[in-house]
């Protein structure tokens, strides 16, 4: 279980996923991998069914179906509070996922704040304690049979949910924890995700070694599921650390990224001006970005620099300049004062080769082309 940050901006809902319902606003979505693990869950709980309530027959792989059900229920729950939790913090959140492995809340943009990313990523775990905490106390009162069967289901699900995900290490929510602590201690966020992405690393080689200290520390031998499952967890934590750690690698070199620096100067013309004056006027002032102006002055588009390029010579007096481009739509308008991260979700949002940069006033201050972020970026390492 963990909360995932994203980029901004609205996406298609991910392939391989059903929409089941919607939570605080934000779209619930199933994986066609949950259903492979219900049935499992099914398969695995059928038989304890049959030794609580004999004679159930065919019904008992039903009963372990809808075990497996109220299991992702209280999951649910766990991911809904880091929905909640990041909306009140002004976040928006894309989508709840319940998958094979728990769940995953998506959120869109990253903590601004080391006491938001605590807030937001241990009230999952909080959670899960909650309800296994809930069930034990629902223990007492409730008959014998399936119902007790699915109340202690709860308590040794939630409790062991709960108690893993404060596990110091990414991609588990014990890991942003981590990261909030060490964001808190030096100021630098990056810092802390390194450190809480090796924690996930030395905790995917203790799921590792496991199998091989099981019989020793709960009496019972390994077998093959227990390696799979061993396996396959492992793969997901040391992935999961690995591209957070990738990711912190690389939003440190982000301040680098000044998009004042970067602009190229450029020349306003007529939207009408045949294009070969227009290149030749820029060329005389060594612009390196040409904005077409409406008939009262304001720029209304930005030549892209591959189209004028695919234009041949011998067409460029005969057609205007407002043929290559681009319409200047809202996001292809950035602040002169733009930088780092907030440099790149803006060009994500918003795809394109080549950018207006305005002063505050509105005034034009020159042309940003993706190129040369690119560019700035590589040569930052």
């Amino acid at each position: 279980m963990s909360s995932s940050p994203s980029e901004p901006g609205s996406s298609p809902r991910p392939p391989g996923t059903l929409k089941v319902g919607t939570i605080a606003g934000s779209d619930v979505l199933v994986s066609t991998s949950w259903f492979l693990v219900a049935g499992l869950i099914a398969v695995l709980v059928a038989p304890v069914v049959d030794q609580v309530q004999p004679g159930l027959g065919a019904l008992k792989y039903v009963a372990g179906a809808a075990f497996a059900v109220l299991l992702y229920g209280s999951v649910l729950l766990h991911e809904a509070s880091h929905a909640v939790v990041a909306r009140r913090f002004g976040f928006t959140i894309s989508s709840i996922t319940l998958h094979f492995l728990g769940g995953m809340t998506a959120i869109e943009g990253e903590a601004r704040r080391p006491r938001e990313e605590f807030a937001i990523a241990v009230v999952g775990p909080l959670t899960s304690i909650a309800v296994g905490l809930a069930a034990l106390a629902l223990r007492p009162v409730t008959p014998e049979g399936l119902l007790l069967l699915a109340v202690e289901g709860l308590v040794v699900a939630n409790l062991l949910v709960g108690v893993l995900n404060l596990v110091p290490g990414l991609p588990l929510d014990g890991g942003r924890v981590l990261k909030s602590v060490v964001w808190g201690a030096t100021g630098n966020p990056h810092r802390g995700t390194l450190v809480a992405g090796w924690g996930g690393r030395a905790t995917a080689v203790a799921v590792l070694v496991w199998p091989l200290v099981q019989e020793q520390v709960t009496g019972d031998p390994p077998d093959l599921l227990d390696f799979v499952l061993v396996l396959v967890i492992a793969m997901f934590l040391w992935s999961g650390a690995s591209a957070a750690m990738t990711s912190a690698r690389l939003r440190a070199r982000l301040p680098s990224l000044v998009a004042r620096d970067l602009a190229r100067r450029t020349l306003s013309v007529p939207a009408e001006l045949p294009l070969a004056e227009a290149v030749r006027r820029a060329n005389d002032a060594q612009a390196g970005g040409i904005v077409t102006e409406g008939p009262t002055g304001e720029p209304v588009g930005l030549v892209s620099e591959a189209a004028l390029l695919a234009t041949p010579l011998e067409r460029r007096p005969w057609v205007p300049t407002s043929s290559v481009a681009r319409s200047l739509e809202a996001g292809l308008r950035l602040p002169v004062g733009i930088t780092g991260e907030e440099l790149v979700r803006a060009i994500t949002s918003t795809p394109a080769a080549e950018y207006l940069l305005v002063q505050p006033d509105g005034s034009v201050y020159g042309v940003l082309a993706t190129d040369d972020v690119d560019r700035a970026f590589r040569e930052s390492r």
